[in-house]
């Protein structure tokens, strides 16, 4: 059990000494849901919500109900999990006060990045940019399968024109992490730009999150 562990070996301990980066997984995990079970300690059960899961990068995509399926975790340490989780989410995709311009396409994925890679649905989003490439908002557009009528030229732009913006940059993710595009996603991101020129909104670029890895239609030549 923990409190059997050295003073200076038990999670939060280590923390408080040495800082949040040097604990693993399962010591972090351990920390949120404070006490183990009559047989386990914390770091044990948080272990085999790891292994369970599938790793960390699973963790995310596990409901209340898959969480309190392991011995230990109950309705209020499910939802501990869950909302930690969130709240890192939020934070690696919330737009600093002052956003500075986006000029590079892994500056525009990084917005998006922990949001979408772990989404097992395709879910499809616009950046809108003022004349100076400054971030005006974050806007999603459609859950689901990407296809031209989920993705309307009309649906799309007229968040755009209604909040004064200069230029859009096309976000969506590949639930399976590959994030190559699909001959349907070259037809979407052609009509999407052809829309834009027509309605004086520049398409800036069309970026497929994966999973850690993004796919730039302007860094390959497609825009």
């Amino acid at each position: 059990m923990i409190r059997d562990l050295p003073l200076e070996e038990r999670p939060r301990e280590k923390l408080k000494n040495l800082g949040a980066g040097v604990l693993s997984n399962a010591e972090l995990l351990a920390i949120l849901i404070r006490s183990g079970s009559r047989d386990e300690s914390a770091i044990q059960v948080a272990t085999r919500i790891l292994v369970r899961g599938g790793g960390l990068r699973n963790l995310p995509g596990l409901s209340l109900e898959e969480l309190q399926e392991n011995k230990g975790i109950g309705p209020d340490k499910a939802a501990m999990i869950k909302a930690a989780l969130e709240l890192g989410s939020r934070l690696a995709t919330t737009l600093p006060e002052r956003s500075g311009s986006i000029t590079t396409p892994k500056q525009a994925a990084d917005l998006f990045m922990e949001d979408l890679r772990y989404k097992k649905k395709e879910y499809f989003k616009i950046l809108l940019l003022n004349t100076k490439n400054h971030v005006i908002s974050k806007e999603e557009i459609s859950v689901g399968s990407l296809s031209a009528s989920i993705v309307h030229p009309r649906e799309i732009f007229n968040i755009p024109m209604r909040k004064s913006a200069a230029s859009v940059i096309l976000i969506h993710n590949h639930p399976s992490g590959d994030p190559a595009p699909s001959r349907e996603d070259l037809e979407v991101t052609r009509r999407l730009v052809d829309g834009g020129n027509l309605l004086g909104v520049t398409v800036r670029d069309h970026i497929i999150i994966g999973d850690g890895r993004f796919f730039s239609f302007r860094e390959q030549g497609l825009i």
